[in-house]
């Protein structure tokens, strides 16, 4: 009965939400069981004990047993766990399976399982970019076109679009000086000064075509052309795949641990907590459209599983090339925030069996050094407390003012 109604309700959030909504759910719950799946295959090998593989927490919904190990789904799809007998010192453990346990196993079987989980996103982040890049492809910069016409006021007609310039345009020169990227645009206008008239060459369906236009003033007082430039993805062959994936992984990469120490630091959970009341201090939550918060502007906002399913679901509804670049982005940041090192995240297991090693080696003593985990629960409470009630708060926002993807 619990079965049929999780199948159930599985079915009625895709009638509801549509299917790229049940698509990404479908997705993360993939994405969960692999990073579990990442645990028990690396446990398994060394010889652990795995005695439960679930997805979800608390009450069990439907399970079976094979082996020593008891598979299958609960309740609160708050996650996924793997039990492997004796994590820590503190777990007591039959006698006779201590030889099984987690804390037993040489050092450099403790670590493939501490990072299997993160390095499983880390998998699946690669696949998602190697495809998207050979099957979409990869933005050049010099290779561009005009993406939009917009004045500098929201009523006011583009410099440009007066002049005749179309959509789909290629900027090729500008008082016969050659622009060759957008940035070369950028600094051939900064030459120039507000009410100027220029030449502009454009490439328009292979033929060049000339136009005047007389520029406009922008905000800050420069030249002001009015456009916006577009990137057409060319796909890239199988091996030019790989290396864009590869340098384009470690950028990400990159970005994301120093978006991770913005958020996490004072000044950062100070300007989230801040949003979090000045959201409080308008109206009423409402979901309605305008209540929902260009992405933009809002810069490093840490996002709940229904932020992150919800903003899946909107890079989803523009296709295939949407829902890879979601499953990128989203496994390269759970990778990396999984490996901080602090309990209860995998981190914290690297961090404790690397700090063992360490002092085995310091001590040049064959027997087995345990780190004494009681020391680092009251700081494991301290780090869960922080982690729910930054979840907490995050899903009021994402529920009050949801963000919504540029047009």
């Amino acid at each position: 009965m619990r079965l049929a109604l999780l199948v159930g309700s599985v079915v009625l959030l895709g009638l509801w939400a549509g299917l790229s909504a049940l698509v990404v759910v479908l997705a993360i719950v993939v994405m969960i069981f692999l990073h579990e799946l990442g645990h028990f295959v690396t446990a398994r090998a060394a010889g652990m004990k795995c005695t439960e593989f679930f997805i979800g927490f608390g009450p069990r919904i439907w399970s079976f047993t094979r082996g020593e190990t008891e598979y299958g789904i609960k309740a609160i799809p708050a996650g996924a766990y793997v039990k492997v007998i004796g994590m820590t010192n503190l777990e007591e453990v039959d006698p006779a399976d201590e030889s099984r346990t987690y804390r037993e196993k040489p050092y450099w079987r403790r670590m493939s399982v501490a990072v299997a989980g993160s390095t499983m996103h880390f998998m699946i982040a690669l696949l998602a970019m190697l495809v998207y890049f050979a099957a979409v492809g990869a933005a050049e910069d010099d290779n561009w076109e005009v993406g939009y016409l917009a004045g500098p006021e929201p009523s006011s007609v583009s410099p440009a679009e007066q002049a005749g310039l179309d959509v789909g345009d290629r900027i090729v020169a500008i008082d016969g000086a050659p622009v060759v990227t957008f940035d070369d645009l950028q600094d051939v206008l900064g030459e120039h000064r507000p009410g100027e008239s220029v030449g502009v060459t454009v490439n328009r369906d292979g033929q060049a075509i000339e136009r005047t236009v007389d520029l406009g003033e922008s905000g800050e007082g420069g030249a002001f052309l009015g456009i916006g430039a577009y990137y057409p993805p060319q796909r890239l062959s199988l091996p030019s795949a790989a290396v864009r994936t590869v340098t384009e992984f470690a950028e990400v990469s990159r970005l994301t641990v120093e978006a991770i120490g913005r958020i996490f630091s004072p000044s950062g959970i100070s300007s989230f907590l801040g949003m979090a009341v000045d959201t409080a201090r308008t109206d009423a939550p409402d979901t309605t459209a305008s209540d929902e918060t260009d992405i933009e502007a809002q810069g490093d906002r840490v996002l709940s599983i229904y932020g992150a399913a919800r903003l899946g679901t909107q890079m989803a509804d523009t296709g295939p090339a949407g829902l890879l670049l979601f499953l990128a982005l989203i496994n390269i940041f759970i990778g990396i925030f999984n490996l901080v090192p602090l309990l209860p995240l995998d981190g914290g297991h690297v961090a404790i069996a690397t700090y063992e090693r360490v002092r085995e080696v310091l001590s040049r003593s064959k027997a087995r050094y345990h780190a004494d985990v009681a020391k680092l629960i009251p700081l494991t409470y301290a780090v869960i407390f922080v982690l729910v009630g930054i979840g907490l708060v995050a899903l009021y926002l994402d529920i009050a003012s949801p963000l919504e993807l540029p047009n």
